[in-house]
């Protein structure tokens, strides 16, 4: 298969103030472009990793392809993070995500809490997570790097990339507050509710 760099959602002014044109045209155009670069390099010089997107990242993980995984995994990971945000995003959750949320955490201001504690306290380059696990319930999970739900037989609702190149330029080094504007002011919480419908 080849990986392919999918459009932007929106236009690249469409999250201010809140992610600036500058942020999306580095991360997307420089960034995830490279990953997919990479990965299709990687990929022509390998037997067959799989059909699909998803695939090529848990067979190279087996495999211990980590160039592979690492790039296939990003361009994954991106590939839903520009769906997991919208302009004049976050606001009210659906109402079946809502109860699930609540269901699972006791309150939406207890997630939120375990959200942004999990991406402010990734080390390094990572990601957070809200999951579905095997057994239906959602967890908050972190993973480095490029790792992802996938490798951990989890389903993704929605993820937060946590690399420096996410940020730096919009927030400096205050990670916490880049990470409180994309929960309340940029998640697009339709989408999310849409994959958590999916997964059940």
């Amino acid at each position: 298969m080849t990986l392919e760099l999918p459009e932007l959602p929106y236009a690249y002014d469409a999250l201010d103030p809140y992610m600036s044109a500058e942020t999306l045209e580095y991360h997307h155009d420089k960034h995830h472009n490279a990953y997919v670069t990479n990965g299709n390099k990687l990929l022509e010089g390998l037997p067959d990793m799989g059909a699909t997107l998803e695939e090529v990242v848990v067979n190279a993980h087996k495999k211990g392809e980590q160039g592979l995984f690492n790039n296939a995994a990003q361009h994954w990971n991106h590939k839903l993070f520009w769906q997991w945000m919208k302009p004049n995003g976050g606001g009210s959750l659906p109402g079946n995500l809502e109860a699930a949320i609540n269901d699972s955490f006791g309150s939406f201001d207890s997630f939120r809490d375990k959200f942004l504690t999990a991406g402010a306290t990734q080390f390094g380059s990572g990601w957070c997570w809200l999951v579905m696990n095997a057994d239906g319930k959602l967890e908050v999970t972190k993973t480095p790097n490029g790792e992802n739900p996938l490798i951990h037989g989890q389903t993704a609702l929605l993820g937060c990339d946590v690399w420096e190149h996410s940020y730096y330029i919009d927030y400096r080094n205050a990670r916490p507050k880049y990470l409180e504007a994309f929960v309340d002011s940029l998640v697009n919480w339709e989408f999310v509710a849409e994959l958590f419908e999916n997964a059940k």
